[in-house]
């Protein structure tokens, strides 16, 4: 009987087939990376997403007088010539001369203008020259009327006689009288021609060339109505909106301090001179006007301008000295025996140090840190240190 033996060469481990499954180790170790990679994520943009910003309000530091300390409101407007006006011509024709450029100063009925003439001329010398040929037969026709009269009264003429003599006088008289007319009438047109000035004044606008037509309504499209416009530049005023709450406040003759925008180094003198009976529903302001007590040159018309209404009389000498650079108290913050205000930068609240001087009512005057114009964040509080996240309220 022949006996079996296994083939054990066919068993034998097959190792070419190798695991593509990851161990338990290696995914913990991505797991690990993943999750620190999160964290440090977190950690950098926490800040950026969670920290609060806080809502601003800015101020500017300013130039602004003592006298400014006793000021109880604040409005701005602009400066108006109460006496104003746009010229035009009387007549209808082409403009052939303008005298004036904006800056001229004109004195009452001055000629600026002159509308082209001549068929209003040739006019007035036909009218003239009849008239002329009237008055030269009246002495005759005169003459003759006088002599048929005392006829008459002889008996030595008819009455028929001195009735034509008279009505050949009443005629001649009265084509007098008409061409007497006829000549007013075309020295009035011959003055319409000519364009005044109705007062003395300052030459603001030029509105017309030499060449243009023009007409004293704006017949047309192509035609110019006024021709220049004038101010009287002494009665400048100052027009300023107040809110209608604060409106009780002023009262009529109150001193002021009027400061132009284009010069806000220097101030001017002035005073309530009318509170208009009105008010502007859609800005719920009335409108206030201030005159100046005195102003220069260099006041203009439609300039703008801050009025600050004064609770006590103005002292004019001094209205110009010692101007200082302030800002409102509540912008000071005190750390450590030092003064800091904040400004803005990448919406960020940057500290710089300020050195104070004098106080003036709400205000504090700034010796050194800031400049004339500089905005700094208002009614800081504990919330407001260097580094906060800020955003200008709207």
């Amino acid at each position: 009987m022949e006996s079996k033996t296994a083939d054990l060469s066919s068993l034998k481990i097959d190792r070419s087939t190798k695991n593509d499954r990851p161990s338990n180790k290696a995914k913990y170790i991505t797991w690990a990376i993943v999750l620190l990679i999160l964290f440090v994520t977190a950690m950098i943009l926490y800040p950026m997403i969670f920290t609060d910003t806080i809502e601003v309000n800015l101020t500017t530091a300013v130039l602004q007088s003592p006298a400014q300390s006793s000021s109880i409101l604040t409005a701005s407007g602009y400066v108006v010539a109460q006496r104003k006006a746009a010229i035009a011509s009387k007549g209808t024709g082409r403009l052939v001369y303008l005298g004036v450029v904006e800056g001229d100063k004109v004195k009452k009925d001055q000629i600026i203008g002159r509308l082209e003439d001549s068929d209003i001329k040739a006019q007035l010398n036909e009218a003239k020259a009849n008239l002329k040929f009237y008055e030269a037969g009246l002495n005759d026709v005169e003459n003759k009327y006088n002599r048929q009269k005392e006829l008459l009264s002889s008996g030595v003429t008819s009455q028929e006689a001195y009735e034509q003599a008279e009505a050949e006088y009443k005629r001649l008289l009265a084509s007098i009288d008409i061409a007497k007319a006829k000549v007013e009438q075309f020295e009035v047109a011959l003055e319409n021609t000519l364009i005044r000035a109705p007062f003395d004044g300052t030459v603001l606008t030029k509105n017309a060339e030499v060449g243009e037509i023009v007409a004293p309504f704006g017949g047309s499209t192509t035609s110019k109505t006024a021709v220049v416009t004038i101010a009287d530049m002494k009665s400048l005023l100052v027009e300023a909106d107040v809110s209608e709450s604060n409106i009780e406040r002023i009262k009529a003759d109150l001193d002021c301090e009027i400061v132009l925008d284009a010069y806000p180094e220097k101030s001017y003198p002035g005073y309530v001179f009318k509170i208009v009976p009105t008010a502007d529903r859609s800005k719920a302001t009335v409108m206030v006007k201030v005159g100046f007590k005195n102003y220069d040159e260099r006041v203009l018309p439609e300039m703008s301008a801050k009025v600050s209404f004064l609770s006590e009389p103005l002292d004019t000498a001094k209205l110009n000295d010692e101007k200082a650079l302030v800002i409102p108290e509540s912008a000071i913050q005190n750390l450590d025996d030092s003064f800091v205000v904040y400004k803005i930068q990448n919406d960020e609240a940057v500290s710089v140090t300020i050195k104070t001087g004098r106080k003036f009512g709400s205000y504090i005057e700034v010796i050194s840190g800031l400049e004339n114009g500089d905005n700094v964040i208002d009614n800081v509080d504990e919330k407001i240190s260097a580094g906060t996240k800020v955003k200008i309220a709207k």
